[in-house]
């Protein structure tokens, strides 16, 4: 195929290379590629802000930031230039700086992420309570671009409800602020009341899709209505239920959420493969059973999110919060399963995701068929090494690391940084590369899996090219994902950086997206950047309800880690001292009050 020489604009990340001082500087990609950059006329530069912050111009510092090392974005004009249709020129346009020197990142800032957890939060709660009374009758799936409601929809779906739950009792517990932690308490209390079946039969809880709310009544949506999980009860959105009801339980302790949350893992053992192993993706919705015909391509079937997705969901934060053994248990199993069935490296790179009853591979799924989703291999190295720290394996890491080698080959972009969507698992036919699915563009959440995975493995491992890794990530995500005119973070971005903004991609909050792996990001990325990198305090704020934690006992672990690597400093109960806490332990006793205390730790790294 010939194509005749033309110009084009796109986006080189790297890091100088050389620059003398004149109008030309060299840069070099992650990969070791070299460029000349011409710093062109009109261009101008940028230093990475966080949400909330106003513009910051570097235009004029570029001369003096061009040094070895310095990581940069560069945006610019490629002219084809001499007889060969190889030759061009590339003129810089925009430079983005994350940070004034080649060992400053801007969000290794010990407060960045809390401070980017509430704005985003922020926005949601302006978004879907404008009038500032946080009441979820008026809570709405859809959120268009700036935050606008849509009111041609009035669908409440559970799931985004309980993201965005996740995020208010995250956001809290990195700031504080109380008008998160009333978001999350209230939407726990909508959803009980509103959004949950309890089977008295049974003795188990089930989660609505959603409903519909219109003049005053509800519509319950029972059976999933997405795509191809249609007229079934998916695993993974019973699953992401849990998500905001289980980080909020970590705070208050309240009974009721705790219990709510059993029943619904009691549901599980539906969805159980007792024989084989694992969890079915898809229930029958009338006699919750995972082989029954009318599944139609869904009977009998396994994948990453009915398997995997317990981990990072709920199942790693109910662990944390309650130190119960069959919640240990259960997380164990989940990581044996996962690094039994789904390595697939003498056919591909990529994980196997989809899997029939008897754990034969499945290629013929709705729009999976034989494709990898590049954030999925990234989050199993993530939460791999995360409960490493609590049951170690050699096998988890080996996995990991296999995945943390083998995911910039073929599921980053090396020429602009960020990581890509969804891939075809093989190559085909006389071609050395893996064709994109449907396009090369980049999703917020799939930034995050390579973002955290990158930072815990550096973090426990130690390996300078995880740390490269997770700071190219993060600093990608952070230029060009936060979204400073409207606020939040965009649902994708086309693979220069800029906003895709067309259909359901051009909106803050769908069925896909709302508060959840955008401050998850923040939450986590404070902890393994404080706690494992760069080694500064965190506080983490607790507000348990009287009597509501076991033995009046709080758990304030900020995640899975390696065992004595974080301890307590200190620790304020209503804003006064309170020594009654076991440092190495990761505990505080909770103390004796009619109401809830606030419980202010403060965890540093050993």
């Amino acid at each position: 195929m010939k194509i005749e020489k033309l110009e084009f604009s796109d986006l080189i990340s790297g890091y100088v290379k050389q620059y003398d001082g004149g109008e030309s500087f060299t840069m070099s990609t992650t990969d070791g590629r070299e460029f000349n950059v011409i710093l062109g006329s009109n261009l101008y530069a940028r230093l990475l802000r966080n949400l909330g912050e106003p513009y910051s111009d570097a235009t004029a510092m570029i001369k003096n930031l061009l040094k070895p090392g310095q990581m940069l974005f560069v945006y610019g004009i490629f002219y084809p230039n001499g007889d060969n249709k190889d030759d061009y020129v590339f003129e810089a346009k925009c430079i983005d700086f994350p940070g004034k020197n080649k060992d400053d990142f801007r969000f290794e800032e010990e407060d960045w992420w809390a401070k980017q957890s509430r704005e985003i939060c922020d926005f949601f709660l302006h978004a879907q309570f404008p009038d500032g009374d946080i009441n979820y009758d008026n809570y709405r799936t859809s959120l268009m671009l700036t935050g606008e409601r849509n009111d041609s929809t009035y669908r409440q779906e559970t799931d985004t409800i309980s993201r965005m739950i996740y995020g208010m009792a995250s956001a809290y517990m990195l700031t504080g602020e109380e008008r998160f932690l009333e978001a999350a308490e209230k939407g726990c209390k909508y959803m009980q009341d509103h959004l949950k079946f309890y089977d008295t039969d049974e003795n188990i809880v089930y989660w609505y899709h959603g409903i519909d709310v219109k003049d005053g009544r509800e519509h319950k949506v029972f059976a999933s209505e997405f795509g191809d999980d249609y007229d079934a009860i998916p695993m993974y959105e019973q699953i992401y239920a849990l998500a905001g009801l289980t980080q909020t339980y970590r705070i208050t302790g309240n009974p009721s959420v705790y219990r709510d949350i059993k029943m619904t893992v009691d549901l599980f053992e539906h969805f159980h493969d007792k024989e084989r192993g694992g969890y079915y993706s898809h229930i029958d919705p009338i006699f919750l059973d995972p082989l029954a015909d009318s599944l139609g391509g869904n009977k009998g079937k396994k994948n990453w999110n009915s398997v995997g997705d317990h981990a990072p969901a709920y199942l790693i934060n109910l662990c944390l919060a309650t130190d119960e053994k069959k919640y240990w248990d259960f997380l164990v199993e989940t990581a044996d399963t996962i690094t039994e069935h789904f390595q697939d490296y003498d056919n591909s790179p990529f994980v196997q995701e989809k899997f029939n009853e008897d754990w034969s591979h499945d290629y013929n799924w709705g729009w999976q068929q034989n494709r990898g989703v590049v954030g999925h291999n990234l989050k199993i190295a993530w939460n791999l090494m995360r409960i490493n720290s609590y049951a170690p394996k050699d096998e988890y890491v080996k996995f990991a690391e296999t995945i943390a080698a083998k995911m910039p080959e073929v599921g980053m972009d090396i020429q602009r940084f960020g990581w890509y969507d969804v891939m075809e698992r093989k190559t085909f036919d006389g071609e050395n590369f893996h064709r994109f699915a449907w396009h090369d563009r980049k999703a917020w959440w799939q930034q995050e899996q390579g973002i955290l995975a990158y930072q815990i493995l550096y973090g426990i491992l130690g390996k300078d090219e995880y740390l490269k890794y997770a700071r190219e990530s993060a600093a990608f995500y952070n230029s060009f994902f936060l979204d400073h005119d409207d606020g939040a973070v965009y649902f994708n971005v086309l693979n220069n950086g800029l906003p895709y903004l067309l259909g359901t991609e051009r909106m803050k909050g769908s069925h896909s997206m709302s508060a959840y792996h955008s401050v998850e990001l923040c939450y986590l990325s404070a902890v393994y950047i404080n706690m494992l990198a760069t080694k500064k305090p965190l506080d983490l704020y607790f507000k348990p309800e009287p009597g509501a934690f076991r033995d009046d006992i709080l758990h304030v672990s900020p995640d899975i880690l390696p065992k004595g690597s974080v301890k307590i400093d200190s620790v304020t109960v209503n804003g006064t001292s309170w020594d009654k806490f076991d440092a190495d332990a990761l505990t505080v006793t909770i103390p004796a009050t009619n109401t809830a205390p606030k419980i202010k730790v403060t965890l540093k790294p050993v």
